[in-house]
This record gives C-alpha cells, sequence and structure tokens, in this order.
C-alpha cells in the first residue's frame, strides 16, 4: 500500500468517526430539548388551559414552536457572529433559486410539521412519547436519500431499519389501540408523533442535498431563517383570521419570565443539537446520521425521567431499546462501506463522454 493509500484511509476513518461523533453530540443534545419543551407546558398560560380542549392545545402547540424557532434562530445568529460567517451567509442568502429555496422548503417540513407535530405530542400525551414516537424519522429519511441521489443503503442499514419500524409499532401500537377506544381527544398527540417522524425524515433527505453546496452552519441558520419566516408571515396570520382561540394574548401571555428561560433553553439545545446534525450529514450520509441521532430517544427518556421523577410506560421504554440497537446495527458497518456513501450519475456520464 502506497502512502497515498494510507493517508487515504486514514482520512477516511477519521472523517466517518467525525461523522458519527457529531450524530452522537446531535442525540444528546437532542434528548435535553425534550426537557424544557415539557417544561414549558407547565407555565402560564398553558398550564391553566381545560385539559385536552384540542382548538387551545393546537392553538398553544403552533405558539410554542414558533417562539421556539425564534429562540433558536437566535442563538444561530449568535453562533455565526462567532464564526465570522456573516458575510458567507449574506453571499448565500441571496443564491435563493439555487440553494436558500431547499432549506426554506426543508424548514416548513422541519419546523410548521415536525417541531409543532412534536408539541402536540407533549402537550397532549407527554414528552416521553413525542420523543420516542419521532424515532422511525430516519425511515423516511433514508428511503427518500435513497431514491432522490442514489444514498447507498445496505443490507445491515436495511436491517438497522427494520428494527426502528418494529420499535416504532411498540410505541404506537397500545396507545392507538386504546384511543380507538375511549377517543379522548390524544389521537391528536398520535398524530403529532407522526407529523414529527415524517417531517423530519423528509427534512433530513432536503438539507442532506443542500449540504454539498453549503456550509452546514450556514444552511443550518438558513433553515431556521425560513422557519421562522413561515410563522411570522405565514401561520400566525392564518390563525389570528381564522383560528378559534385568539392567539396573539397568548402569545403575550408567554413573554414572562419563566416561559421565555424554558424557550431560551430549547433554544440553545436544539439550535446546537441541529448544528451537530447537520454537519453528520455530509461525512456519514443522511441515513446513517439520522439513524445515530435516534439515541435522543434513550437520552430524552432519561432526561424527562430524571426531571419529572416519574417512569415512563414500558411499551416507550422497549421502543426506544429496539429503535436503538437498529441504529447500533447501521454504526458498526464496516468503514468501507461508507467510503462513498452516493452514486453520482453525472460523475459517470462526464467520464463517459471524456471517453
Amino acid at each position: 500500500m502506497s502512502l497515498v493509500d494510507i493517508a487515504r484511509t486514514k482520512h477516511k476513518e477519521k472523517t466517518v468517526r467525525l461523522g458519527f461523533m457529531w450524530a452522537l453530540w446531535a442525540a444528546i443534545l437532542w434528548g435535553a430539548w425534550y426537557v424544557p419543551g415539557s417544561a414549558i407546558w407547565y407555565e402560564f398560560p398553558f398550564v391553566s388551559m381545560p385539559f385536552h380542549t384540542n382548538s387551545e392545545y393546537v392553538t398553544a402547540a403552533a405558539v410554542i414552536a414558533g417562539l421556539n424557532a425564534i429562540a433558536v434562530l437566535l442563538f444561530m445568529f449568535v453562533w455565526t457572529g462567532v464564526l465570522g460567517k456573516w458575510k458567507d451567509y449574506g453571499r448565500t442568502i441571496v443564491q435563493f433559486k439555487k440553494v436558500t429555496k431547499w432549506y426554506f422548503v426543508a424548514a416548513i417540513f422541519g419546523g410548521p410539521m415536525a417541531i409543532f407535530g412534536s408539541f402536540l405530542a407533549i402537550g397532549f400525551i407527554g414528552g416521553v412519547f413525542a420523543a420516542v414516537a419521532a424515532l422511525m424519522y430516519p425511515i423516511v429519511g433514508s428511503i427518500l436519500a435513497y431514491k432522490w441521489y442514489g444514498e447507498k443503503i445496505t443490507r445491515r442499514a436495511a436491517i438497522g431499519i427494520a428494527m426502528i419500524i418494529i420499535g416504532g409499532i411498540v410505541v404506537f401500537a397500545p396507545g392507538i389501540l386504546g384511543e380507538l377506544k375511549d377517543s379522548s381527544g390524544a389521537w391528536l398527540g398520535y398524530l403529532g408523533g407522526l407529523m414529527a417522524a415524517v417531517g423530519w425524515g423528509i427534512e433530513g433527505a432536503i438539507a442532506g442535498r443542500a449540504l454539498d453546496v453549503t456550509d452546514p452552519d450556514i444552511g443550518l441558520t438558513l433553515r431556521f431563517t425560513g422557519e421562522v419566516f413561515w410563522w411570522v408571515a405565514v401561520i400566525f396570520p392564518l390563525f389570528i383570521l381564522f383560528g378559534d382561540v385568539p392567539i396573539v394574548p397568548m402569545i403575550a401571555q408567554t413573554m414572562t419570565l419563566l416561559p421565555v428561560t424554558w424557550l431560551l433553553l430549547a433554544g440553545i439545545t436544539f439550535g446546537f443539537c441541529y448544528v451537530s446534525w447537520y454537519k453528520s450529514f455530509p461525512l456519514i450520509g443522511v441515513g446513517r446520521g439520522q439513524a445515530i441521532g435516534d439515541l435522543y430517544g434513550i437520552f430524552a427518556i432519561i432526561f424527562i425521567s430524571i426531571f419529572t421523577l416519574t417512569p415512563p410506560e414500558w411499551n416507550f421504554v422497549l421502543g426506544a431499546l429496539v429503535v436503538i440497537i437498529g441504529g447500533f446495527v447501521m454504526f458498526t458497518e464496516k468503514r468501507d462501506v461508507l467510503d462513498v456513501i452516493r452514486s453520482v450519475p453525472s460523475d459517470n456520464k462526464e467520464k463517459e463522454e471524456a471517453m
């Protein structure tokens, strides 16, 4: 083996190891996010709402999700400034047709769909359910990444995805069966969990492609710029015009010390979770980055159980363990398989033309 081959092998191993490290950090911070994300529901004005009043809970989830996006964007702006990348942000955001539009589209699925769905699940059912329900998102991300830009799904990766599906069924089945029997209104919470799983999977696939030509830190800041735009310019006005519950007074009532403190804690944990998540995609691929990020489920269960002194339901724990084992099946894949994680037809076409 030549010195060049040895250097290439070492670089490959370092790159893959770094990718898994970023994904693991994303999992830890993502799990921590569910603590302030759950705690804010116990503060005024949310704690005083009638139990499971659908319209008020949906409006409250929208308010929390929108303010969460603003908090994350605030920390992303600080992060961009610390890194000295404001000029990069300005140069990239004006490239709307080529780059920025993809982050604005990703923001729709990651914010008004996934994060809003998560807060619905937290409000109607609980933080542990919301965390575990979204564990199925790597299935969506892996399939779309394969379909859209040829990201490879090996046999081992397929086994890991199958285990994630089984774990998701374990989480969802008991609650859905019970909901079908009594129709308590918690179906919106289960719908929110499904929205989170599908939304984050789609977002990862879209962002994974855009990150090929964008710095991850700038891409992430653009993604949350897009989400704040959708909440402030589109969704909140729709609630004002057509909503049953006045949303502006609810936003104003949220601007007190404890709710704002929880929102800032949610913003910093989720913001840097996203930084780590986005950095892992170009290094190990969308499917693998999302699968290792799925470890957030166990961290969320641990953090929430410690914070609330309440043990989780048995099916949440069992489902999370199955999903996490599926993630480790993908993690233990041979490193040479990860050397080329995407097929790039344009490269092959250029070679043929050169011949």
